[in-house]
Parts: structure tokens; sequence; C-alpha cells
């Protein structure tokens, strides 16, 4: 409980802000550009975050990492509260962001502290929550950001930041690390440079120009740097990134499928939202408001825990190869589904259903295949390389998703917004990357997986 109710926590940052995009310019009395890097920056840092810290908690041990990450959180949170200028702001929301390196490494405590009986429902259950919390996080950030001063939304985030310290400080066990190496921070820098340089100009691309010398300076030099980095790493006697595991033929096909899964996941997230709310008189627009967008969307949240219990069962039955191909074509099915169905809020609330269902499968088998082809000593870092990856997905499918949708529009009062073809476009996209997804795992052999277990069942069913 500890762990599913903090890792929730923390994956609610994602979304926090997002209803309040539109006004942070004013709220924040800065130009839309600087007030775009509220959320990127979160982002950015929790793209970062969670190989570190999964690496750390292999090294420290996995409680001292968790419990420094609801300190930073809750740092981050009380920052934003009292502030309201871009540069506190700011720095307040990176701190947010390094939180999310506390879902990977509960991830990996999990399998160290759960009996293999209950083992599959306890990664199923956490997993799930970088889902659950962006898609409820919408709905109660439109609530409060309506309702109360826009502050309010941080002051939330500490008081439940201060819950997770309490919690994870007095409940977990304290385990003894199993890799005793040294850390190594210029991989770390290194990683930390590269990933930056690369998701920011796949971030930022269609606001700066994808041929500007920014985006292309940006994400070419995160290439270059990741290039170097993999040498260095390589070649290193305590490496941030075993890259000998990592690329594994089960390691590396289910991170690529990650990716994958993580842009089709994004995808619903970014254009429902926004199909929603576009105007009735368009003659394809739902007129909703951004808090009825959000109310619609919850469900889905909520479609992805109660398949917990069903993506459990599925990867005790199935394995997690099996289990992760159905939740892709499942993922698949829901943007079929709006392909076709969208001419009603209740038409793609159902059509969201069915996504989240599939990205509630797949985000479960995924962490459980890692962990069966990884060492002990290389759980955390293994994990939250595999989560790094499916951030990676998430962000790409920004990029492609804003690409789309201006690309093709229409003139309503004088505005220029997406037109109908424009959000099926990205329907077909979305599904497109979940099929290719379900195609690569397919790449992945059947057999009995290398599994190397720390057992111990104390305190199991109140971590978990």
């Amino acid at each position: 409980m500890v762990l599913g109710f903090s890792s929730l926590c923390a994956a609610l940052m994602q979304s926090l802000v997002i209803p309040l995009q539109p006004e942070l310019p004013q709220l924040l009395d800065t130009p839309a550009s600087n007030a775009a890097w509220v959320v990127t920056a979160t982002l950015l840092a929790g793209g970062v975050a969670m190989p570190v810290a999964g690496r750390l908690a292999d090294i420290y041990g996995r409680k001292p990492i968790l419990v420094a990450s609801a300190v930073i959180m809750l740092a981050g949170s009380i920052i934003c509260a009292l502030y309201s200028t871009i540069g506190p702001v700011l720095i307040g929301r990176i701190l947010q962001g390094f939180a999310m390196g506390y879902i990977p490494v509960a991830i990996s405590f999990v399998r160290e502290v759960t009996p293999p009986a209950m083992r599959n429902s306890a990664v199923a259950g956490i997993s799930a929550t970088l889902g659950v919390g962006g898609a409820l996080g919408l709905p109660i950030a439109a609530w409060i950001a309506q309702a109360f001063d826009w502050h309010m939304l941080f002051w939330l985030s500490a008081v439940l930041a201060a819950a997770m310290t309490v919690l994870s400080f007095l409940f977990l066990p304290q385990i003894s690390p199993i890799d005793r190496g040294r850390f190594d921070f210029l991989g770390a820098v290194g990683l930390a440079v590269g990933i930056v340089g690369v998701l920011t100009g796949v971030s930022k691309g269609n606001d700066w120009g994808w041929t500007a010398p920014s985006t292309l300076i940006s994400i070419i030099g995160g290439l270059v740097v990741l290039i170097g980095w993999g040498f260095f790493e390589a070649h290193h006697t305590h490496p941030l990134v075993d890259l000998r595991t990592t690329i594994r033929r089960p390691i590396l096909l289910t991170n690529i499928a990650a990716l994958l899964i993580g842009f089709g996941m994004m995808a619903q997230s970014i254009v429902v939202p926004q199909l929603l709310q576009m105007p009735e008189s368009t003659g394809y627009g739902l007129g909703q408001t951004m808090l009825q967008a959000g109310l619609w969307m919850a469900p889905g949240g909520l479609m992805m825990l109660a398949f917990t219990p069903i993506s459990s069962r599925l990867l005790s039955t199935l394995g997690g190869r099996s289990t992760l191909v159905l939740g892709a074509l499942v993922i698949a099915a829901g943007y079929v589904f709006a392909v076709f169905l969208a001419g009603a809020p209740w038409m793609l609330m159902i059509a969201t259903c069915i996504a989240c269902a599939g990205v509630g499968i797949g985000y479960a088998a995924m962490p459980t295949l890692i962990l069966e082809n990884s060492p002990a000593a290389e759980a955390g870092s293994g994990v939250g390389v595999n989560a790094l990856m499916r951030s990676m997905g998430t962000t790409t499918a920004g990029a492609v998703m804003a690409i789309v949708l201006t690309s093709q529009t229409v003139s309503n009062n004088g505005i220029s917004i997406p037109d109908e073809a424009a959000f099926r476009t990205c329907f077909i996209i979305g599904a497109a990357a979940a099929l290719a997804g379900a195609l690569v795992v397919l790449l992945i052999k059947r057999g009995k997986p290398e599994t190397h277990v720390v057992e111990t069942s104390e305190h199991a069913e109140s971590i978990a």
C-alpha cells in the first residue's frame, strides 16, 4: 500500500499543471515560450531521474532513495506553492520531476520484498500508477484550478509528498544493498546531458521549428553525447547502466516496445482532451469545458487501476511476452474505435477506456519482463531505463501529435484550429505505434527467463 500510494502521488506530477497551461504566461508574468518549460522541465527531470535513481538504489539501498525522492518532491512542491514567478516555479517543477525516480525504485523494491505468489500483482499495481496518475491528475488539477487559487495545486502536492516521506520512512523495511559498487557520476552526467538534449529538441521542435539551429543542435548534440556515453559505459568498471545486460535480446526488445507503447499511451492523452474541447460550431468538436473534458478522461485512469488484478492473472497464465502483446493490441483497438466513433463524449470515453485497459496490461508486463531477465544487482537501473524509454515515447508522441494537429487546420472565428482529419490521423498513428510495439515483442523468444530474485516476505502486504 505504501509503495502504491507513493508511486501514484509521484505520477500525479506529470499532469499537475497541464490544465493551467493556457493561463501560465499570465499567472507567472512571462512569455508563453518560457511558461511552456513549466511542463517540459518536469518531463525532462523525470526522464533523467528514473535510471539514475534506480542505480543509486542498487548501490545504496532502496529505502534511502525512496525517502530522498519523496523529500525532493516535498521541497519542489513548497517552492512552487510559495512563489509566482517563472524562476522559482521552474526550479520547483524540476524537483517534482526528479521525484519520478520513486516509481522504478518502488518496482524493484517489490521484487525483493514480495513473495513470488504476490509479485506479479504488486508489480502490476505499481506499474499502473505511471498511467493512472497522469489520467486522474487531469480532472483533479482542473477542478482545483477552477475552484481555488492555482497555488493550491502545489499545497496539495506538498501534503501528498509529506505523507510519502513519513510513510516511506516509517513502514518500508531497510534492506542491504545488493551491489556494493561505486556510483558512476560521470556516466550520470553524460546520460543527463544526452537525454535533456534529445528530449528538449523533440519536445520544443514544433515551437522552434524542426530545421531551426536550436532544434538541430539540441537533438544532434544529445545523440552525439549519448553515443559517447555508450562507449564510456561499455568500458567502465562500475557503469551507471550495464549495456551488456541492456542489449540482451529480451531487455532490448522490451525497451523498444516501451518506447512505442509509451507513444501510444500519450497520444490519446493529448488528442482526446483537445477534441472534447473543440467548439461545437466546427461540426466535429464536442464543446466540453476543461473540467468536463478531464472528467470524461478520468474513467480511463480508473480502467488502468481496475485492470491491475487482471494483468497479474494474465502474467501468471500467459507470461510477460504474451501479456505485453495483448496489451499493445488492446491499445490499438481503442484507437481504431476512436477513428470511426468520435461523435459524442461518451464514445471517446469508451475508446479511451479500451486504450487505457491496454496500457494497464502493457505497463504491468514491461517491468516484469525486465526483472525476469536482469540480475538482482541491476534491477533498479534496469527498470529505470525501461521507464526512461516509456518517457521518451510519451515525449515523442507530444511532438508528433503537435505536428499533425498544426499541419491540418481550419479557421474558426478567425482562429486556426485542427480539422477533423487531423484528429483521425492522430488516432491512426497511435494505433500504428501500438501495433508496431506488439510486433517488436513477438520477436522476443519464448523460453525460461533468467531470474535473480532475493526472497524476502517481511511486510510484503503492507508495503506493496
